[in-house]
C-alpha cells in the first residue's frame, strides 16, 4: 500500500471538493476495506474530512455493507439515517430518511481498490450528478494506481 500516494491523492481531492459552499460535497470518507481480507482485520477510517464518525458508527457502517442486504436494511451516518435507491456494479446512493433540508442529502459509497468511499452531498439530482461526477476522480486516481 503507497499511503503517501492515497494521503496525497486525499488532500488534492479534498480541498477542491470538498466543504465550502459550491463544492459538490459537504463531507467524505476513506475506509480501509478489502471484501477478500480475513474477516478478522478491522477496517479503519484512513481518511475523513466534514465528518468524524466514531470507531462504533464505522463498525456499524461496514457491517451493514458486508451484510449486503442495501435494499432491506438502512444505515446511520453521523446524525443521518440513509435508504439505498440504487445499487450499481462497485457502488451505490442512498438518501437521508430525516434530512431537515428542503432539497434532501445523499450519500454515494463506492469500491474504491482496498478502499471504500462515503461522500456526502446536500440537494438533489443535479447535485447528486456532481458529487458522483467528484467521487469518481478520486477512485479513478486510487484504481489507477492499484492499491
Amino acid at each position: 500500500m503507497d499511503w503517501a500516494f492515497v494521503q496525497k491523492s486525499w488532500e488534492k481531492w479534498a480541498s477542491s471538493n470538498i466543504g465550502s459552499s459550491g463544492q459538490p460535497l459537504k463531507a467524505a470518507l476513506l475506509i480501509n476495506y478489502d471484501p477478500l481480507r480475513p474477516s478478522r482485520l478491522l477496517s479503519t477510517i484512513a481518511e475523513q474530512e466534514g465528518i468524524k464518525i466514531s470507531p462504533i458508527e464505522l463498525s456499524q457502517f461496514v457491517n451493514f455493507i458486508k451484510r449486503n442486504k442495501l435494499q432491506k436494511e438502512t444505515f446511520m451516518i453521523g446524525n443521518n439515517q440513509y435508504m439505498v435507491t440504487s445499487i450499481h456494479e462497485n457502488w451505490f446512493c442512498a438518501r437521508s430518511l430525516n434530512t431537515s433540508k428542503s432539497a434532501g442529502e445523499g450519500a454515494i459509497v463506492m469500491q474504491a481498490s482496498v478502499f471504500l468511499l462515503v461522500a456526502l452531498y446536500d440537494g438533489s439530482i443535479g447535485l447528486a450528478s456532481r458529487a458522483m461526477a467528484s467521487v469518481d476522480q478520486l477512485v479513478w486516481q486510487l484504481n489507477r494506481k492499484n492499491l
